[in-house]
C-alpha cells in the first residue's frame, strides 16, 4: 500500500509541475472537487488503469527544426537524425508493425537532442497478410503516401514515403510543400502534377 501511494504522489507532483506527458492515472470516480483525487486518486478510489512513459523535455523533432529552419542543421547531425529515424521504423517494420503517421511532430528528442525516438501509435496497426485488407485515407496530408490518399491498398511501403519527406525536412528544416495550401499539397502526389517544391539553397 506504501509503495501505491508513494506512486501515485510522484504522479500529482509531475501533473502540476506540467509534465502531464509522464504519468496518467485512470480512476473510477465521481469525486470532481478533490484535485488529489482527481489527479492521483484517493485511498477510497478503485485504480483502473496506469500508464507511464518517459519524458522528452526537448519536445518534438518538429519543433526542433523549426528552431533550426535559418541557420539550418550540419550535415553530421542530419545524418544521424535520419539513420535513426530510420533505424526505428526499421524496427517497427521487422516486427510487422505500420504506423501510418510517420511525420516530425510523431518523433520526439532526449534532452540533449541525441537519440530520437517514434511515438503516437494511435493510427497503427499490425501487418496483414493480405494488403487488401488496408484501405482508405489516414495520416497526415503532406506526409500521406499517394495510395493511401488515394483511398487503394496500400502496406508498409506507406511508413517509407512518408520516411522520404521526413528526410527533406530533416535537411532542409522545414516541408517541401509548406508553402502550398490544402489542394494543391495533394495534387502533385495524387495526379503526377510536377510542381516544384520549396525553394532551398544547397
Amino acid at each position: 500500500l506504501y509503495s501505491i501511494v508513494k506512486f501515485l504522489l510522484i504522479i500529482y507532483i509531475w501533473v502540476f509541475c506540467d509534465r502531464q506527458f509522464v504519468g496518467a492515472v485512470i480512476l473510477n470516480t465521481s469525486d470532481t472537487n478533490n484535485p488529489v483525487s482527481r489527479q492521483a486518486g484517493g485511498s477510497n478510489q478503485e485504480l483502473v488503469c496506469c500508464v507511464v512513459a518517459r519524458y522528452h523535455s526537448a519536445g518534438t523533432l518538429k519543433s526542433y527544426l523549426e528552431k533550426h529552419r535559418r541557420k539550418k542543421l550540419r550535415l553530421r547531425k542530419v545524418v544521424k537524425l535520419s539513420l535513426q529515424l530510420g533505424r526505428g521504423l526499421a524496427y517497427l517494420h521487422s516486427r510487422k508493425l505500420i504506423h501510418r503517421d510517420i511525420k516530425p511532430e510523431n518523433v520526439v528528442l532526449d534532452a540533449d537532442n541525441k537519440e530520437l525516438k517514434i511515438i503516437d501509435f494511435g493510427v497503427a496497426r499490425a501487418e496483414p497478410k493480405n494488403t487488401g485488407e488496408m484501405g482508405g485515407q489516414i495520416g497526415t496530408i503532406g506526409y500521406m503516401a499517394p495510395e493511401v490518399f488515394a483511398s487503394k491498398p496500400y502496406d508498409s511501403k506507406c511508413d517509407v514515403y512518408s520516411f522520404g519527406i521526413c528526410l527533406w525536412e530533416i535537411y532542409c528544416c522545414e516541408a517541401p510543400f509548406a508553402h502550398l495550401g490544402f489542394s494543391h499539397q495533394t495534387s502533385p502526389v495524387v495526379y503526377k502534377v510536377k510542381t516544384k517544391p520549396a525553394d532551398y539553397e544547397l
